[in-house]
């Protein structure tokens, strides 16, 4: 079902941190243009294709003292990608000096299992060891020359049994 639902997701864009409001006044589709143009330079020349945007959850929560996303799903996916790795290179992406964040849209059990792994992506890093996490939620590391991946604790623990140094690295969080 998971798989299903990022599939359906696929080429969406979740933008976090912009003000609640600001989009009755312009809309979302302007407010992404003012994105890219402000933000990415060597995109603004490039015509995207929005299918639609809205924020999301539908219902402000009033416990939740942070801005409700905004999910702009785009015709293509190839474009979300350009935008995702222009959004990484620059790092610091900010919207009338908010800064803010894009990132890919995925459902919630995924970004539990994508959450599940932070704590062992920041040992390995602390390691040297050159981790990512991979799409949708996959572990992936450099270990003696080699490149390994994971996609649940259980295989990465039988690997780590079969390796001392990693093992080690890993004590405690498997």
């Amino acid at each position: 079902m998971r798989d299903l639902w990022d599939n359906i997701k696929w080429a969406n864009l979740r933008i976090i941190g912009i003000p609640e409001g600001v989009e009755i006044d312009k809309g979302m589709e302007n407010i992404f243009e003012e994105i890219i143009t402000g933000s990415f330079p060597n995109l603004k020349d490039t015509e995207f294709k929005i299918q639609e945007a809205q924020r999301a959850p539908n219902k402000l929560n009033p416990k939740r003292p942070t801005p409700r996303h905004i999910i702009i799903k785009m015709a293509k996916v190839s474009d979300k990608e350009r935008i995702l790795k222009a959004a990484r290179e620059k790092q610091n992406v900010t919207y009338k000096g908010t800064s803010i964040r894009l990132s890919a849209d995925f459902s919630t059990e995924t970004l539990q299992a994508r959450r599940e792994w932070q704590e062992i992506f920041k040992v390995l890093k602390g390691k040297n060891i050159q981790p990512r996490i991979l799409c949708p939620a996959r572990i992936s590391f450099k270990i003696e020359g080699e490149i390994k991946i994971f996609s649940n604790k259980q295989k990465l623990k039988e690997y780590s049994n079969t390796k001392p140094r990693l093992k080690e690295i890993l004590k405690g969080l498997l």
